[in-house]
This record gives C-alpha cells, structure tokens and sequence, in this order.
C-alpha cells in the first residue's frame, strides 16, 4: 500500500485504505486541543507531520511556526532557537511526558513509509499488552510518538460506557491525535487533578511480569486521553522547560482556577506553562 500527502501546504493524505467518516471526528470537543512541540526547523518537521503522518496544515506556516490538523487535536509547532537540549529520559521511570500517540488504520504500512524516510525508531511494531499492534519512532527533533491500530481491550474496565463508545468510534481515514503518555507518582491524586476538566478513569492495563509493579490507566477526556504510567518503585522528577526541543505542553479546554495544584514554569506567547505535580506540561484554556 502506498502513503501519499501533499507535503506541508496540507491537502489530502491517503494511505490505500477504505476512508471511514463519523459525525465524531467534527463535532466532539477535545479535552486536549492542541501539542506544542519546540522545533530547530519549522519547515522540516511541518513537512514530516504533514507527509509521513497526514497532518493538515491550518493557515499558513512561518519560519516561527506551523500548525497541523490531526482531526481531533492539532499539533502546534514552535521554533526556538538556541534552544537546550531535551529533558527527555529513555527510562519510563522519570515523571512527565513520554510520548504523543495517534490512532491507525494499519501500523505496518505506514512503519514502512517512515522506515523509507530514514526514521528511526524507538520501537519496532509489536502484538502489544492489550490487544493493540503499536510502534514508537522520533520527529526530527527526538520527540517520541507512538502509532496504534485497533483497541484495547482492558484488563479492567471501568467506564464500561465509555470503553463501549470508545471500541465504536469509527476506523480513522487518516492518522488521528490519540493521547499523550505521562508518568505520575500518584493515580488517585492525579485522577483527581484532572477530573475538573472532564477526565475519567476508563480503564486499566496491568503488566504482571514487570517487577517494577507498571501499569498503565487512562484518563478519558472528550476524545482524548492521558495515558498514565505508574509504577511501584521509585520514579525521579523532570522538572518541564520551556526552551527545551521537543514537547512543551498540552492546551486542555477548561479553567486553569480549577486547578489550584499547578504550579507556573513560565510564559510562550503570551499563555501560561503550568506544571503539575509530575512534572507534566500544561497550558489550560484558548
């Protein structure tokens, strides 16, 4: 199967697949709106999420910025220059940000795409826990993005009605924001965090043969997700910064007064980073 796009102007991506539609991916408000992601090359990584993963271009880029459409987020790309290298830690025991995850119709053929671009990978596709086949590559920058195909099938169900209009939403037509993965020290504290915002528990994965005690919970707002990573051993703080290459933030709709617990780590054009109490990046409102 072939993958085709119209480069960074936007346009239409297909990937040799029967196009699915549902009212879902136009109507529904997202809880996460929108990734920033600090860039070297405004051009190179538009061209990258635009051609290798169907984002379309929303207005005109600059040399400052560009921003991509991916259905039910958008994907906001920052130039900062002299920036410090990325805080990001290979080990999932560090707190915060892990990974930005998209929904698939078919994993492999668009990994043979990215394997023809030269990307490299974190991760190979694999049958993972869950029932999902995934991979995990790099943007230009050495930001960790994640592709999945299919849904999962929790070891524990929480929402039941939301894990039954989850396993219902339509196959994507193109690849569509999914989640971000964070580490937490605490689920119960951050389940309670983020529950202002419209964010429940669905449902959980358990990894019983890893001695760290790892699970995986994901925290359902709107259509998106945060995919937390607890564990039962120690995990070491990553305090955010602003300047640094790869993810700067998730925007979530809401009020940053409900959220009490979050702390500033500074200002990017004018709208507020907060962190909260696992080092993860948040700006909270448009």
């Amino acid at each position: 199967m072939s993958l085709q796009s119209q480069g960074a102007s936007g346009g239409t991506w297909h990937h040799g697949l029967t196009e699915h539609h549902t009212s879902w991916e136009c109507d529904l408000s997202m809880a996460i709106h929108n990734v920033l992601i600090n860039v070297s090359d405004v051009a190179r990584s538009a061209d990258f999420y635009a051609r290798l993963l169907g984002g379309q271009q929303l207005g005109a880029a600059t040399a400052d910025g560009a921003v991509l459409d991916f259905v039910t987020a958008t994907i906001e790309l920052r130039r900062v220059d002299g920036a410090v290298p990325s805080t990001w830690h290979e080990d999932d025991q560090h707190l915060g940000f892990r990974h930005v995850g998209f929904k698939v119709a078919q994993v492999d053929p668009l990994v043979a795409e990215l394997r023809l671009a030269g990307v490299p990978f974190r991760l190979e596709p694999v049958d993972a826990v869950g029932g999902v086949r995934i991979a995990f590559f790099f943007d230009p920058d050495g930001t960790v993005l994640e592709v999945v195909e299919g849904n999962l099938q929790y070891h524990d169900v929480v929402d039941r009605d939301a894990v039954a209009a989850e396993r219902a939403t339509a196959t994507p037509s193109r690849p569509r924001f999914d989640h971000v993965g964070v580490t937490i020290r605490d689920l119960a504290a951050t389940a309670d965090l983020y529950r202002p915002l419209g964010f429940q528990n669905i449902g959980t994965l358990f990894f019983q043969d890893d001695p760290r005690g790892f699970r995986i919970d994901y925290l359902k707002g709107g259509g998106s997700v945060i995919e937390v990573f607890s564990f039962d051993v120690e995990v070491f703080p990553v305090p955010p910064l602003t300047d640094a290459l790869g993810f700067l933030a998730v925007e979530l709709e809401g009020d940053a007064t409900a959220l009490p617990q979050l702390s500033t780590v500074g200002t990017v054009a004018g709208r507020t980073v907060y962190a909260d109490a696992n080092d993860f990046a948040v700006m909270v409102g448009r």
